[in-house]
């Protein structure tokens, strides 16, 4: 009888998957560095597909066809971007018209508030400040805000072609309504893939993943939507002139935690100063951004997110940094998922570690100087 071919050792499969993951992480690093100017769309296709995919689930659940699911919340999707389209960038291109014509008196509004503050330091420590003093300050004052005001009308006006809307208005829908409708078979097909021995843990650390993936996309989106429409309403009615883009910008900025909020802050403080040309406005301004931090932090987002998501607002901005300085746009929407796989792979590894013998094993005992 012939005896059984031995099997592969311990030590040549370990040897495969560690040669199988280096494989695998070298050819996507790779693929994200060659083809990164045209992956965005693709990208941005399945994070909306992520994002759709439980409605998607439960219209299914009512008997909905899953091509017809798909379809029709792509459908709805475009309908509300091109709605939205319409009735905002009217109104964004009045308020650049607005800046572009106002942007000589702001800087007169900035540099007489300036030269006032200045003035009244000048009288409290005239060993400090002089002449000279004052007038750089006035002066680069005046300079700073000419410039952003510039850089954001060219930014603002020129947003078609710096977004190649055209490119993704026709990839994205598609791409995104053929990601939804085949999502299932997708995962289907990953989960077929799985290495045998790892494939428990595997599922454990994606179903981990995008249990707080889930709760932090879905709940920082509508945190953004609730702070945008906050900081849109109240700039508007104080009377700020481009109150509804700075609101806006802050909201949907504010999906970089702090970033957004302290944006937006710096942003509508200069605008009210040089506008309003006393500090009773700034005050103000100051006012609704302080009251839109403590309704975010102990009411939208304690409600929206809570304890379901374990990512740390660090971790957060240094990967969307991270991101953006790698890969541009593509890196930012890839930063937050690859935090969050890497911070369930952490903890996961960790749990391993603790439960080891490599932590759990006891200090070797010492010997008595006394030799007892």
């Amino acid at each position: 009888m012939a005896e059984p071919l031995p099997g592969p050792s311990p030590a040549s499969t370990r040897g495969q998957r560690l040669a199988l993951f280096a494989g695998l992480t070298a050819v996507l690093c790779a693929g994200l560095w060659l083809f990164s100017p045209i992956l965005t769309p693709f990208v941005l296709a399945a994070v909306i597909a992520y994002f759709l995919d439980p409605t998607a689930y439960r219209l299914t659940q009512l008997g909905l066809p899953r091509t017809l699911a798909a379809l029709l919340l792509v459908a709805t999707l475009v309908a509300t971007a091109f709605l939205m389209l319409l009735l905002l960038y009217p109104l964004l291109i009045s308020q650049v018209t607005i800046l572009l014509q106002r942007l000589p008196s702001y800087v007169l509004g900035i540099g007489t508030a300036t030269r006032d503050a200045v003035a009244a330091l000048a009288e409290r420590f005239p060993d400090v400040f002089d002449a000279r003093l004052q007038d750089l300050a006035v002066g680069q004052a005046g300079a700073i805000i000419s410039y952003l005001g510039t850089s954001a009308a060219k930014l603002l006006g020129g947003g078609v072609a710096l977004f190649h809307v055209f490119t993704y208005v026709t990839v994205t829908p598609v791409v995104c309504f053929y990601l939804l409708r085949d999502w299932p078979a997708m995962l289907r097909r990953i989960d077929g893939w799985l290495p045998r021995r790892s494939a428990a843990s595997l599922r454990e650390i994606a179903r981990e993943t995008d249990r707080i993936l889930s709760a932090w996309l879905r709940g920082q989106l509508l945190c953004c939507a609730l702070l945008a429409v906050y900081y849109a309403i109240a700039l508007s009615a104080i009377r700020l002139e481009l109150g509804l883009t700075v609101g806006l910008m802050a909201g949907v900025l504010s999906f970089i935690p702090y970033i957004g909020s302290i944006t937006g802050l710096i942003t509508a403080l200069a605008l009210a100063l040089a506008q309003f040309g006393s500090w009773n406005g700034v005050l103000l301004v100051l006012g609704i951004f302080l009251a839109g931090q403590i309704v975010e932090g102990y009411l939208i987002y304690p409600r929206l997110l809570g304890d379901r998501v374990q990512l740390h607002a660090v971790w957060v901005i240094f990967a969307l940094f991270a991101g953006g300085i790698a890969f541009g746009f593509l890196g930012v929407l890839l930063a937050v998922p690859l935090a969050a796989v890497l911070g369930v792979i952490i903890r996961h590894w960790m749990q391993r570690y603790l439960e080891s013998p490599l932590y759990q094993e006891p200090p070797h005992p010492q010997p008595d100087p006394a030799g007892r």
